[in-house]
């Protein structure tokens, strides 16, 4: 096989992996409430479902990113995919909470040997720049697009399949995305040998992060200066300043403190977790207020994401011909900017809006997305060491799932929070010229529905202005010749 022709293969071969892992964190959360009923459980204990995931999942992805790059990328992912696909068999066949909680657990170390992997073998299999540029750019949109495909896909598997489908679905399309692993992927290894892995650096930087997820996931309903918040917090305290001690000690670190040094690394790190801040969060309320407000069902709320994930897939190549033509930070700058006037557009949202007002915003934000990834991705690609950017990616994605975390925690509490302003604010404003009890109760619910209506404009708003800021720090995305001008290593290819 030509080696242009199965450069694209492998491009798509580990698009699959990233869009299965992805899409399976969101996927998820519509099959919540069969598994409450199915399981008998809370709504608290069912939150635990997706809670481990995300804990499992931010924990190992700096792990793999290392192995990948020393012990070899299509290894690990080998190893990762299958045993994703094991995990997710096993939590089709669950029995009650807790063999769902650690299958759950199994089906997130695995996943999360995908992304940090996954970048790192198209940033050694596209050597032109351009062309990693596209693939990279590509396979960045199908991360983001899988958010936007979890309730797409989900509702009508969960209506028609019932909640176990949503992990047995991963098993024949696994399949495939293993089989062409195996057929196309090469193996590549770094010059650069770990003399000895970061075990206790591993350790410390997983407890931040499970103690940081963790009340990211939790804080709302513990409350944010509750004592399980606090405990927490000191956590997350004590195991940085931990790893931040063994990594400036360590001869081989899992994280190499050198790429903070470097600051169009810094500035497009930022602008990554800004973006996908605003874009989870807001992708998480949207459904919500279709269902409450607009009288949408799960696979109807679905379908209003699909010009969304069009609008991405179309926007991500649009922004790859302009390479070389125009400044990275400037096409970043705009698709910011217009990801931010989408979401802008939905403080316009009431009972009365028609699907249209959500579909043509999702379209606009999308567009922003997607026009701008293959520049976020590529950057920290072509500025680190080829032996080092399984651990750069990992550290990518890193930023991109706390953002989802940061954006759906802050904008839960921002719209609770402005909802109980709002209720307060429009009680003190209103009069009920009756006695009648049912009047007054309706009055009531009314001005409930206004209160709430009213917090969601807020959310936006402030989720708008984040990314406008956003979109103004990535000027500051210059690539300078002490980044342009390093030397790659080599890479060992085996066959």
């Amino acid at each position: 096989m030509k080696e242009s022709r199965l450069q694209w293969y492998i491009l798509a071969t580990v698009i699959i992996g990233t869009f299965l892992g992805r899409l399976d964190q969101t996927i998820v959360n519509l099959a919540l409430p069969q598994m409450i009923d199915y399981f008998g459980i809370t709504v608290s204990s069912a939150g635990w479902i997706a809670t481990a995931y995300i804990l499992a999942n931010a924990i190992f992805v700096p792990i793999w990113g290392k192995l990948g790059d020393t012990i070899g990328r299509k290894k690990v992912y080998i190893i990762g995919f299958v045993v994703f696909i094991i995990g997710s068999v096993l939590a089709g066949l669950a029995w009650n909470l807790t063999s769902m909680i650690i299958f759950r657990v199994i089906q997130a170390v695995a996943g999360s040997a995908d992304y940090p992997t996954a970048m790192a073998i198209l940033a050694v299999t596209f050597r032109d720049p351009k062309a990693r540029a596209q693939a990279l750019g590509i396979w960045s949109s199908s991360f983001a697009a899988a958010s936007v495909f979890g309730p797409l896909i989900g509702g009508p598997l969960i209506d028609n399949f019932g909640w176990r489908s949503v992990f047995l679905v991963n098993l024949p399309v696994g399949l495939i995305g293993l089989a062409m692993a195996l057929a196309f992927i090469k193996e590549s290894v770094s010059e650069k040998k770990t003399v000895k892995f970061d075990w206790w650096g591993a350790s410390t930087l997983g407890g931040a992060l499970a103690a940081l997820v963790l009340v990211l996931d939790k804080g709302l309903d513990w409350g944010w200066l509750s004592a399980n918040s606090m405990i927490t917090y000191l956590l997350i305290v004590i195991f940085s300043i931990a790893f931040v001690i063994i990594e400036k000690n360590h001869i081989d670190p899992i994280i190499d403190f050198k790429f903070f040094k470097m600051s169009v690394f810094n500035h497009t790190l930022l602008n990554n977790f800004i973006i996908f801040l605003g874009l989870i969060g807001s992708i998480f309320l949207i459904p919500i207020f279709a269902q409450t407000f607009l009288g949408l069902d799960a696979t109807q709320s679905g379908y209003l994401f699909i010009p969304m994930a069009f609008t991405m897939v179309i926007a991500a190549p649009l922004g790859v011909k302009l390479i070389g033509k125009v400044e990275a930070r400037y096409i970043i700058f705009a698709s910011t900017a217009v990801a931010a006037l989408g979401m802008f557009m939905f403080t316009i949202l009431d009972p009365r809006s028609s699907i249209w007002a959500i579909i043509i915003p999702l379209g606009i934000m999308a567009f922003g997305m997607g026009f701008g990834m293959s520049q976020r991705t590529s950057i920290i690609a072509n500025i680190v060491p080829n032996d080092e950017i399984g651990i750069a990616s990992s550290i990518l994605a890193l930023a991109r799932n706390i953002a989802g975390a940061f954006g759906i925690a802050i904008f839960g509490t921002i719209l609770q929070n402005a909802t109980k302003t709002k209720m307060v604010a429009i009680s003190t404003y209103s009069s009920i010229n009756s006695t009648d009890p049912g009047i007054i109760q309706q009055a009531i619910a009314l001005i409930s529905l206004k209160a709430q209506i009213s917090a969601y404009g807020s959310v936006f708003i402030i989720s708008a202005i984040i990314v406008g800021i956003g979109a103004v720090l990535a000027l500051w995305i210059r690539i300078g010749k002490e980044e342009t001008g390093k030397t790659k290593e080599a890479e060992v290819f085996v066959d």
